[in-house]
């Protein structure tokens, strides 16, 4: 039978609404100086002499209730940085500092240095500073043993550095940027999906913790040899390839087709099949072996980039004018690899 998303009790239409609703809130407390606020990746504030600051938040969702099943509490920090700092650099920005906050019924000491050795290792990878943060012990609001984290990151960009919205053009290549695998979504699903073999010595249980990837340093790479031919960088997260039209919605995206099966990590392909989903159902819920997707004029330089960089990498589609055929949808998925 069939899984959904909903049906492991995520429901993202409404969470989406619910996003809608605080958009039409917040935008009464905005001054001249915001550019961008709910909606983006990263929202913009305007310092003033060109520079805007980049600032974003986020956690790391039921991936944390695998974390502790396993007992296994030193990379969760990793994912924490990532979730926060791959949205941020979507922008162009530098990454400078990063804050967390751990919260729990009481403090474990070694769970939480445990947590704290990933969250620094995260910010060594992103080259930014951890400044700051807070803990709260909260009997009562958690069950023993339970804790929470969320994260926030902000980075610097220039005006002329800015990445996606009025850089994206119709004509852009789509190249995918490997996954380490799930990531930080889709979380609630996949733990549904577990089988008491999995957390088994050699189970599939463990693979599910394999930090999200950090993609500062390849970004930066890419703004460095491609210069204004970057046009923009998507974070796949939640809601999966639907994160791709974020980088300008006025525009249209065709998916062509996805990396091939084989050349991804083996446990997701071992998770879409349990699930028994569609296709389009698998896009709309997990990353499908992609961290990021960027958008180009250069697409064989970025490929070399990458290819360089000892980066996987895939074209997967390119960037159209939103015209009468596609009225509502800012993404159209049109599966031509032989995979799916």
């Amino acid at each position: 039978m069939a899984t959904s998303y909903r049906d492991a009790g995520v429901d993202i239409e409404k969470s989406d609404r619910f996003v809608e609703w605080i958009e039409s809130k917040v935008r009464a407390t905005y001054n001249a100086r915001v550019v961008s606020g709910v909606g983006g990746f990263a929202s913009l504030y305007d310092m003033g002499d060109g520079r805007y600051l980049a600032s974003g938040t986020d956690g790391v969702g039921t991936k944390l209730l695998l974390a502790r099943k396993l007992g296994i509490h030193d990379t969760i920090g990793i994912d924490l940085v990532a979730m926060c700092v791959n949205d941020v650099i979507c922008t162009g920005a530098r990454p400078m500092f990063f804050l967390d906050y751990l919260a729990s019924a009481a403090l474990d000491l070694e769970v939480s240095k445990a947590v704290l050795t990933g969250i620094t290792n995260g910010c060594a990878q992103a080259r930014m500073a951890l400044i700051g943060g807070e803990t709260a012990e909260m009997p009562g609001m958690y069950a023993p043993g339970d804790y929470d984290l969320a994260g926030f990151c902000v980075g610097e960009v220039r005006k002329e550095d800015l990445l996606g919205g009025d850089k994206m053009r119709p004509g852009d290549s789509l190249i995918a940027i490997a996954s380490s695998g799930f990531h930080s979504n889709g979380y609630s699903l996949l733990r549904k999906l577990l089988r008491e073999d999995d957390f088994a010595e050699g189970g599939v249980a463990s693979q599910l913790l394999t930090p999200t990837r950090i993609y500062v340093d390849v970004v930066q790479r890419l703004q460095r040899e491609l210069g204004a031919s970057l046009h923009g960088v998507a974070h796949i997260t939640g809601s999966g390839l639907q994160n791709i039209p974020r980088m300008n919605e006025s525009l249209h995206y065709r998916i062509d087709c996805l990396p091939p099966l084989a050349e991804i990590p083996g446990v997701m392909a071992e998770f879409f099949d349990r699930s028994g989903m569609s296709v389009e159902e698998l896009c709309d819920t997990f990353n499908m072996g992609m961290g990021l997707v960027i958008a180009t004029d250069r697409p064989s330089d970025a490929l070399g980039v990458l290819g360089a960089a000892g980066e996987k990498a895939w074209m997967i589609g390119g960037v159209e004018e939103k015209t009468g055929s596609f009225p509502f949808a800012s993404l159209r998925v049109r599966m031509t690899s032989p995979s799916f």
